[in-house]
């Protein structure tokens, strides 16, 4: 079964980089979205590279992960988007019969965090952009060991990236209030949960809302309602630009590197997503 595995990455791989034409077994290959995305741009896929991991097999299914590395020329820039891709593949006799994405479970409630007395709440501090981006790109494929694990860890992720820029903390130790954690058992409900983090930075009297992600500078945050229907459940940093200005992002969940802002290429993407563009002031 690794063998079959091994060639159905390698199908992929091939399908990606134009080397094979689509078949009806990589009906809807997301990443085609990301390639084609890229040529609307204006940019080109110059190579595709692709690592497997099986996690666990039995007789009928492995569930397995896919690190890919997509070396991207846009304008005169050249650089590497990396992403981590969680699957399983379902065999029946030796042969794979399916195989599909695997998404995380959904993140806990947070319906009773308020963000009356955050903008007057805040400590003054100093903003370290380049710190941020450093631990961004230090953990974007790994747990800080310092830190709790989820399977839906967006937001905990981008939490840990804004303390590591500066955020301090406070609200301890009411969940309904704040942004914070104490070690790895208790922590607010801002600092864990996608839509109480927008809500965080919203009200936080450290950032202003922007309408364009060309205004935003490393660093910054972009939130994400892939539903349109007001409740946001993603959050990026941003660690660099391409080659016409625009943002790319690092991520957990599905864990990623230098990616295009928009998020077109992701499962979760529909046509009513909404976005919120976050720039972080730093004097």
């Amino acid at each position: 079964m690794r063998e079959k595995l091994e060639n159905l990455l390698k199908e992929r791989v091939a399908l990606l980089a134009g080397e094979r034409k689509q078949s009806r077994t990589f009906q809807g290959e997301r990443l085609l979205k990301k390639k084609d995305g890229l040529n609307r741009r204006g940019g080109q896929l110059v190579k595709v590279m692709a690592k497997g991991n099986v996690e666990r097999m039995t007789e009928g299914e492995a569930v397995y992960t896919i690190h890919w590395s997509f070396a991207i020329k846009h304008g005169d820039q050249f650089y590497i988007e990396e992403e981590v891709e969680r699957r399983r593949a379902d065999f029946s006799s030796g042969e794979v019969v399916g195989d599909k994405e695997l998404m995380p479970e959904s993140e806990e409630d947070d319906s009773n965090w308020s963000v009356d007395d955050s903008r007057r709440s805040w400590p003054e501090f100093q903003y370290n952009r380049l710190k941020a981006v450093q631990y961004a790109e230090r953990w974007w494929n790994e747990f800080n060991p310092n830190y709790p694990e989820f399977n839906d860890d967006c937001t905990n992720y981008i939490s840990q990236c804004l303390y590591a820029g500066g955020v301090p903390m406070w609200g301890q130790p009411e969940r309904t209030r704040g942004w914070w954690i104490e070690g790895k058992v208790n922590w607010s409900y801002s600092w864990t949960v996608a839509h109480a983090f927008m809500l965080m930075l919203k009200g936080a009297n450290w950032t202003v809302e922007v309408g364009s992600p060309r205004e935003l500078e490393i660093g910054d945050i972009i939130c994400y309602d892939f539903e349109g229907d007001g409740r946001f459940n993603h959050n990026t940093i941003v660690t660099g630009m391409d080659g016409y200005g625009y943002p790319l992002v690092n991520a957990h969940t599905t864990n990623s590197r230098m990616r295009y802002w928009n998020y077109e290429d992701s499962t979760a993407y529909t046509p009513e997503i909404q976005y919120k563009f976050f720039h972080i002031k730093t004097n």
